[in-house]
Formats: C-alpha cells, sequence, structure tokens
C-alpha cells in the first residue's frame, strides 16, 4: 500500500462542528493505517494555526486560508456554467499542491471529502479514489428552492441542477461514493443509477468517551424553569430556520402549559436571525460555549425541529449518548437506526412537537427512561471505531496489506 492524499474543504481539526467531527475521525482511521497528506481550507488564519496533537505525524500538511469573497465566488459560476459551490472554493494554491504530491510521493488512494474537493482531482491520476459526499448537496439546494422564492430560489434551483450534474461525474470517477446514511446512499443510487457497491453508507459514530465522561457539570442557568435545547452551527441555514419556527410556532404552545420553560439556542456564530429571537418565546440565545456536553447535562429535552436536513444529525446522537430524551421532526431523525417511542420522539408537524415536549415535562420517569435507553442504544452501535470498521477496505489498504502477506 502507498500512500493516501487527504483533501477536506475544512481543516479536520479540533472536531468542534458537524463536519469537522467526521472528516476528524476519517482521517484519524486512516492514519492507522497508511502514511497520509493532507491538504485543506482554513476558514481564517486563526484556524489555520489551531493545534493538533498529532498533526506532526501526517506525512505532509497544506492548509491555504479560503479568502476569495462569496461574491466573487458568485461571479465566477454565473461566467463559467459552475455551481458556486464549486468556484467559491477553486484554488491554484491547493491544486499545485495536490500536482506536487502526486508527483513526488506514492500516492495510491485520494480520499476526498465533501463534494467542493472534487474538483481537485487531477484528471490523469491513475490511483484509486474515494469520495465522501456525506450528504447529497444537490437535494439540499433543490429543497432550499421549493422552500423559497423569488431570486434565491432561482440561485438555489441552479445550484442543485448544476450540482446534480456534477455528482454524477465525480462518482463515475469514483471507485467508491460514501454517503452518511443508507437513506442518502438510496436516494444517490436511485438519481445517479450506479449499483450498491459504488455507492456505500458508512455513517457518524459518536466519540464515547468524551460524551460518556461521568465528571461534567451541567451548565448553570438562572432560570428555574424546564430547559428545552438546540445546539448547532448558528449560521447554518437548516439550524436558522429550525430555531425560528420552535421559537415562533412551539414554544407559545409549551409556555401556555408550563410558563417558566426556557428555549435555548446554543451554538456559535448565531446570525442576526437568530440574535433576533432572544427574549421572545421564553427563548434565550447563548451562543458559542466551551463544553457543549454541559448544556446537554443541564437541559430536560433536547429538539431537533429541522425542516430542512440530510443525513445523519450529529446533535441528536450527541443528546441521546448523554441519555437525553429527544424530539425531533422526521427529517431530522432520518438515518439514525433508532425506533420511535423507544429511543427517541418523532414529531410529524409543529403542533406535535409542542404536544410530545409538553409529554415529556409532564412525565419525568417516561423522559428518563427513553433517555437511558438512548444511551444504550448509542452505546451498542454508534462508536466510531464501529462505524468507520470498513474505511480502510474502501482505501484499498486491507487488500494491500494481504497481498504483501502472500507475496
Amino acid at each position: 500500500m502507498g500512500e493516501i492524499l487527504f483533501l477536506a474543504h475544512r481543516v479536520p481539526w479540533p472536531p468542534n462542528r458537524g463536519d469537522k467531527i467526521r472528516s476528524h475521525h476519517f482521517l484519524q482511521k486512516l492514519m492507522e493505517c497508511a502514511s497520509v497528506h493532507v491538504a485543506c481550507f482554513a476558514d481564517d488564519e486563526s484556524e489555520r494555526q489551531e493545534e493538533w496533537e498529532r498533526k506532526s505525524e501526517l506525512a505532509s500538511c497544506e492548509i491555504v486560508v479560503r479568502k476569495k469573497p462569496k461574491w466573487l465566488g458568485g461571479m465566477e459560476a454565473i461566467l463559467t456554467g459552475k455551481p458556486v459551490s464549486l468556484t467559491c472554493f477553486d484554488s491554484p494554491e491547493i491544486r499545485a499542491h495536490v500536482a506536487r504530491v502526486i508527483a513526488t510521493q506514492p500516492i495510491d488512494c485520494i480520499f476526498v471529502f465533501s463534494g467542493q474537493m472534487a474538483q481537485f482531482i487531477p484528471a490523469d491520476f491513475g490511483g484509486r479514489v474515494v469520495m465522501d459526499f456525506g450528504d447529497v448537496d444537490s437535494a439540499k439546494f433543490e429543497s432550499y428552492a421549493d422552500d423559497g422564492s423569488g431570486p434565491m430560489a432561482w440561485v438555489n434551483r441552479r445550484e442543485g441542477r448544476l450540482l446534480r450534474a456534477f455528482e454524477q461525474e465525480v462518482a463515475e470517477r469514483a471507485d467508491h461514493s460514501l454517503f452518511v446514511s443508507d437513506a442518502e446512499a438510496q436516494l444517490f443510487r436511485q438519481r445517479s443509477g450506479l449499483p450498491h457497491g459504488r455507492v456505500k453508507a458508512v455513517g457518524n459514530g459518536i466519540d464515547l468517551d468524551f460524551y460518556g465522561a461521568p465528571n461534567v457539570q451541567p451548565a448553570g442557568f438562572e432560570d428555574s424553569g424546564p430547559m428545552i435545547l438546540f445546539t448547532g452551527q448558528m449560521d447554518y441555514q437548516p439550524n436558522v430556520q429550525a430555531v425560528q419556527s420552535f421559537s415562533t410556532q412551539v414554544m407559545p404552545a409549551i409556555l401556555a402549559r408550563f410558563p417558566d420553560a426556557c428555549f435555548a439556542i446554543v451554538g456559535r456564530s448565531p446570525t442576526d436571525r437568530v440574535k433576533q429571537l432572544d427574549g421572545r418565546n421564553g427563548t434565550v440565545v447563548v451562543g458559542a460555549v466551551d463544553d457543549i456536553r454541559s448544556w446537554i447535562m443541564a437541559a430536560d429535552i433536547v429538539v431537533a425541529p429541522l425542516r430542512i436536513a440530510r443525513g445523519i444529525q450529529n446533535k441528536v446522537l450527541e443528546a441521546m449518548a448523554m441519555a437525553k430524551p429527544v424530539v425531533a421532526s422526521g427529517c431530522a431523525a432520518e438515518g439514525i437506526g433508532a425506533i420511535d417511542g423507544e429511543h427517541f420522539l418523532i414529531a410529524q408537524s409543529v403542533n406535535n412537537e409542542a404536544q410530545l415536549v409538553c409529554e415529556l415535562l409532564e412525565n419525568p420517569e417516561r423522559a428518563r427512561q427513553l433517555g437511558k435507553q438512548a444511551k444504550q442504544l448509542i452505546h451498542a452501535q454508534y462508536s466510531w471505531e464501529r462505524q468507520l470498521a470498513g474505511l480502510p477496505d474502501l482505501c484499498g489498504i486491507i487488500d494491500a496489506v494481504v497481498v504483501e502477506a502472500a507475496a
């Protein structure tokens, strides 16, 4: 087995947001089996300078700060007929680095994390390509278009159409295309026509040691009433839409039965639309915190009221791993191998969300049992070790070891 070139659209450390959690664990798994070269983007200089105790173990590491403004990426997309997702991430520095590494190092496999990075696969590369799409991004933009109106609906519809064609092209080039859930993989098989063996689900896991730490103290919170929690990156459109909906449409019904209830929104980079919710309908916008576990620990119920969602929601797995009862929308629950009513509760509508939350607040023993069963499920099935057991084989690592041993 030669070496692996790992391409990622964000620095895969620290694992402090959904996409970086996944890329971080994929990278560590591959480092167990082969020498790995990393080429990735940083959002800013501080992210580029982030330390990681295992960085010195990498065969090489190239981090480029992404400085192209979104408006310029948009202009390039219109002029070139490409998706904005690609033009915003295009980089001559990354292209040159990829070419140099492949020319000077024994790269047998390129592992691509996130669709934006597939544009850097050299056309003449003869080795194995493994593409981790995560979600079907084109379907996400199609959903944005269907849910919106005006110019942005046109922009999202264009992005969905162009990304769908690009995803097809990349998947036909790749040896394996990976998705975060069986549902996403099946959707892509239907859209692409590619066989089961080339389109696979590799799910997200949970750091069970981290989320199972017994010495985490609950966050101190002024309100003495029940706390309903939402966690996530708060400049991500589906999260913004989710908390807006829950605060304005669901919380009034909850407050009618539990006047001292609080809806806490915890996560970095809250947009102005999110900040405007603070103080309304029992909503508190907390923003970034040092340790999300302390807030999960303090919560009575964790909610995932996403209206548009793809793949597996880490926020749901994290809460379940810490034995918290979860109320999720149908799309937020998709991809998680849990049973409605046994491991979490799935709300069928906005009104049903309020009803389920109130029922759990009225029955703390039911909530406790739901959380206990959720934790048992996550610890049995959702370790990263279990989820990524087959990754080396997909990258050709196990096959190479077997061949060497036979020789």
